[in-house]
């Protein structure tokens, strides 16, 4: 099926479905729901080629995120998803432009934000992490109709084209099953380490952990670890694991297990550790011993799809769905992979290849 071809059985010019194809122009609600309803109908595709010689110039996404190393380098593995997407996507002329922030500097995040809503963007990836601090950039840039794809976490009260993540309550709701399941004595008590108070996915997190507890009726509680900071220090942690002497085992809803392990080993401590996201040093502590399981939310494949939808909508002109689901993967010593994403240097960096410059 041709544009032109689409134009005829609609009974219109081809410069209509042009318009409505690409957003361009007055057309009647009847008219576009007609050459719409063909289009779906013979499943036509635009041309990315022609569509971007036709404007003129390419089209020009942005990520806006956490910096790479940040969290473990947790977010150097979503990078590296929107990488993969951009190489590809250069070449059918979409420019991707990374804008890295330090997630823990609110002064830095207004900056760079200001930064993303002063350029000219066709659409933007965006991570809803820390929602005070996060909610003002948000409204100034949906008031403007932007084209707007939310990774790794939802954010109530804003409607993006899709929301690229796993369901966070139900990831917690899967840690206190397993932890049910692995420790044997049921009547030590368990705790989730409630990780940067204020992140609305580890909220839901340490919610479904807590629901899973008074579910089965195994005894869990919350702990609030301070303000926010980089990452919890050793004396939180050892101060915590001594006022609970007796503990048979911790979630942690973050990428920061690896500390509450290092700890663990330092005072010859015995309890089950469960974590988040499959980093490297996670990983590293997971093949000897150190944690006992982690539940990843495929980083990469985030990424990539944060970057494939915003293309397919933009460009291609195609219906993409409101919410990605992403599966979440169990590892534990005998199923860890051999190795694990990057991390790297924070800044901005554009994409027009295979390689950031």
């Amino acid at each position: 099926m041709t544009v032109k071809g689409i134009a005829a059985l609609a009974r219109v010019s081809t410069g209509t479905v042009d318009r409505v194809l690409y957003n361009r122009g007055r057309v009647s609600e009847e008219t576009k729901a007609r050459v719409r309803a063909i289009v779906e109908f013979y499943g036509f595709t635009p041309n990315p080629i022609a569509s971007r010689l036709k404007r003129g110039k390419p089209y020009r996404f942005c990520a806006f995120m956490p910096g790479r190393d940040q969290d473990a380098g947790y977010w150097g593995q979503i990078l590296l998803g929107i990488e993969k997407e951009s190489a590809e996507a250069a070449a059918l002329g979409v420019e991707t432009t990374i804008v890295e922030y330090d997630r823990y500097n609110s002064a830095e995040f207004r900056r760079r934000a200001k930064q993303v809503l002063d350029a000219e963007y066709d659409g933007v990836m965006f991570a809803p992490i820390t929602p005070a601090l996060t909610r003002p950039f948000l409204k100034k840039l949906t008031g403007r109709n932007l084209p707007l794809v939310f990774f790794d976490t939802d954010l109530p009260g804003f409607k993006p084209l899709s929301v690229i993540g796993p369901d966070s309550r139900r990831g917690g709701y899967l840690a206190g099953r397993i932890m049910h399941l692995f420790v044997k004595n049921k009547k030590k008590q368990f705790a989730v380490l409630d990780a940067h108070e204020c992140d609305h996915n580890l909220i839901l997190r340490r919610d479904g952990f807590l629901r899973y507890a008074r579910e089965h009726k195994f005894p869990a509680f919350s702990k609030e670890y301070g303000s926010r900071r980089l990452e919890m220090s050793e004396k939180e942690i050892g101060d915590f694991l001594d006022e609970h002497p007796d503990l048979g085992g911790i979630f942690i809803p973050n990428s920061m297990a690896h500390l509450v392990a290092a700890q663990k080993k330092r005072e010859k401590k015995r309890f089950l550790i469960i974590g988040f996201d499959l980093i490297p040093v996670n990983l590293q502590l997971l093949s000897e011993g150190g944690i006992d399981v982690i539940i990843d939310q495929r980083p990469v494949l985030q990424g990539q799809e944060a970057m494939r939808t915003l293309y397919r909508r933009i460009v291609l002109q195609q219906e993409v769905p409101a919410k990605i689901d992403i599966p979440l993967d169990i590892y534990i010593r005998e199923n860890a992979p051999p190795s694990a994403g990057p991390s790297g240097r924070q800044g901005e960096n554009k994409f027009t290849g295979a390689r950031a410059r």
